[in-house]
């Protein structure tokens, strides 16, 4: 008998080469990729592909097809003014599409944003012009109002149990409604173009160093918290990126930030509308990326009885998500006032709802949520704005105009959903 023991007793140390086996096995090659340089990129760039996972490279490759498409039919295509009109005229719908977002990344949809956006606009204009309020307290009032209009529909929706389509869908008409109502019977309502509203979109930073050093400001932000914190993995022992990488992606981001700055300073400068846009990007993707709350956004966008079970707050994330879109949908309605100078019966109709929508969409926000980033806002509106001035030039009928940008959203819808079902063949969803 104590000769078997004896025999057994080698046992666990045949099972401790399997178990470092099964430790190595387990760690994520994705997490290799950068100690592996450039070649780690390629191959996970590869990988991305046949799993399906596309990220930016459509939209992006699009806007370059759209520049050269227009610029070849119009030289002044990519002149700096009007790059600066894009650049400008995007910013009212960038704002309400970064709030969209937020609601796309639960898997839902908010119809109403452009009605609030006219709402708000509307209480703006009614306060600080008809009445005399201080144009200061009538702008926050506007925002506290497009926050709790959100709220108010986020509640119906996740503590009523109503759908978020036919709750913002409603919202959309009854706000609708109310805006009409209160701007009276002559329906617009002139604002002063040069008053706080008014410089959102008229406001330049004529010297040039104030676009130069936005530009600067944008590459060490990158590269400074970028560069610490591979040096905090590699004293840990965890994968980082190699030196030449992060260098080699500062450069490409200078250049993009120090071109847009030359484009702005051949005109007129710096525009604040295009500062504050750049402002709430960063904030809000660092919101959504860097903190627990994010981090609940995303979860519910993949498992709401998961994130239950998890301990999140639901409802909380829910509403406070509505509260947010109304937020920044007030914010759009704002910039829309400071563009056409008024509040009128018009703010908020015709295709604005759908170019929200869309720019999010565009930028690569999936519609069947927990996928997607607020620089989504940025590059799907840049796409929308750009097809806009673009046919504008060649002077093509607005009726072309939501035809092919409902062709575009279309095309990008398509590719989500064939993209879904790529990464669920390949097990990634």
């Amino acid at each position: 008998m104590s000769i078997d023991k004896t025999e057994k007793a080698p046992a666990p140390v045949d099972a401790a080469p399997a178990a470092a086996g099964a430790d190595v096995a387990a760690v994520d090659p994705r997490l290799l990729v950068r100690e592996q340089g450039f070649a780690g990129y390629i191959g996970e760039f590869k990988r991305k592909m046949r799993g399906g996972d596309l990220g930016a490279i459509p939209v992006v490759i699009g806007l370059i097809v759209i520049c050269i498409i227009f610029q070849s039919l119009n030289s002044a295509f990519l002149g700096a003014q009007n790059l600066n009109n894009i650049f400008v005229a995007m910013v009212a719908t960038g704002m309400m599409s970064v709030g969209i977002i937020f609601v796309l990344l639960l898997g839902e949809i908010d119809l109403s944003v452009g009605s609030v956006s006219g709402v708000s606009s509307a209480i703006m204009a009614v306060m600080s012009i008809t009445h005399g309020v201080n144009e200061w307290l009538a702008v926050l009032t506007a925002l506290a109002a497009g926050a709790v209009i959100g709220a108010l529909h986020g509640f119906f929706f996740a503590r009523i149990g109503a759908p978020a389509f036919a709750v913002t869908l409603a919202g959309l008409l009854f706000w609708n409604g109310f805006m009409l109502q209160i701007l009276g019977s002559n329906g617009t309502i002139n604002i002063d173009s040069e008053g706080v509203v008014g410089n959102l979109t008229n406001y330049y930073f004529s010297d040039v160093a104030a676009a130069y050093g936005l530009a600067v400001v944008a590459v060490v932000a990158y590269f400074v918290p970028t560069f610490l914190s591979n040096r905090r993995r590699e004293a840990a022992g965890i994968p980082s990126r190699p030196l030449s990488d992060i260098v080699l992606r500062t450069v490409l981001l200078a250049i993009a930030a120090f071109g847009v700055a030359i484009i702005f300073n051949q005109y007129k400068g710096l525009p604040l509308a295009v500062l504050l846009f750049a402002i709430v990007l960063v904030g809000s993707d660092f919101v959504l990326r860097r903190t627990s709350y994010g981090r609940k956004v995303f979860a519910l966008g993949g498992s709401v009885e998961a994130s239950r079970r998890a301990g999140i707050n639901v409802t909380a994330v829910r509403i406070s998500v509505f509260a947010i879109a109304g937020l920044f949908a007030s914010v759009g309605g704002l910039f829309w006032a400071s563009k056409i100078a008024a509040a009128n019966q018009s703010a908020g109709a015709g295709d604005l709802l759908m170019n929200v929508i869309a720019a999010a969409v565009i930028g690569g926000t999936s519609l069947f949520g927990g996928r997607g980033r607020t620089w989504n806002a940025l590059l799907g509106v840049l796409v929308i704005t750009s097809i806009q001035y673009g046919l504008a030039l060649q002077g093509i009928a607005t009726p072309i105009q939501y035809m092919i940008t409902g062709g575009v959203l279309l095309a990008t819808v398509v590719i989500d959903s064939v993209t879904r079902k790529t990464q669920k063949s390949a097990g990634r969803a």
